[in-house]
């Protein structure tokens, strides 16, 4: 349910926030890849919750180009 409420609101943003927001997640997942391979991260699932969030993202900006 959470997922559908983050597409929503994505669906809502336009190109240029949806590209700012992409840039966003891809430096958190760097941040997240960085603290994993020094053993610093606590919570591992956050990696991949950030990569379906980035292609979730790509996913609406495919979207809204097609349209």
């Amino acid at each position: 349910m959470k997922a559908n409420k983050f597409v929503e609101e994505l669906k809502a943003k336009s190109e240029a926030e949806l590209a700012k927001e992409l840039v966003d997640a891809k430096k958190e997942l760097f941040n997240l890849r960085f603290q994993n391979a020094t053993n610093q991260l606590d919570n591992t699932a956050r990696i991949k919750e950030v990569r379906k969030n980035i292609a979730r993202i790509q996913t609406v900006i495919t979207e809204k180009a097609r349209a």
